[in-house]
């Protein structure tokens, strides 16, 4: 059974950071693209960043470029998310994804498995 499992959530004041971490158990995706979405209450689910296989490619949205980084270590089957500067408007639920392709993608429905989400707070 595939399992993705978030972990580094928490309450944090504007202008601080976390590392997200997102643990992937029952399948290796070494060869696939990662992602992390995010969802606050009462707005649909969004994008945040993605990465290519090797690590070597990544896209964020524009909203956090030049904050956030995503990164992984494929030999630990893990992806990570270093969110730095924060702004309460980053408060939400982050969710990790892994999709089956090959290409990174930024849509919520071209990614196949969800993690149940970590919750990041940001107090102003």
């Amino acid at each position: 059974q595939v399992q993705l499992v978030e972990s580094g959530g928490g309450l944090v004041q504007a202008g601080g950071s976390l590392r997200l971490s997102c643990a992937a158990s029952g399948r290796s995706f070494s060869r696939n693209p990662m992602g992390w979405f995010r969802q606050a209450p009462g707005k649909e689910r969004e994008f945040v960043a993605a990465i290519n296989f090797s690590g070597e490619s990544t896209t964020y949205a524009n909203s956090i470029k030049g904050r956030f980084t995503i990164s992984r270590d494929n030999a630990k089957n893990t992806v990570y998310l270093q969110m730095n500067s924060l702004k309460p408007e980053d408060t939400a639920v982050y969710y990790c994804a892994a999709r089956l392709g090959v290409l990174v993608a930024t849509i919520r429905t071209d990614y196949r498995y969800w993690g149940q989400g970590t919750q990041v707070t940001v107090s102003s």
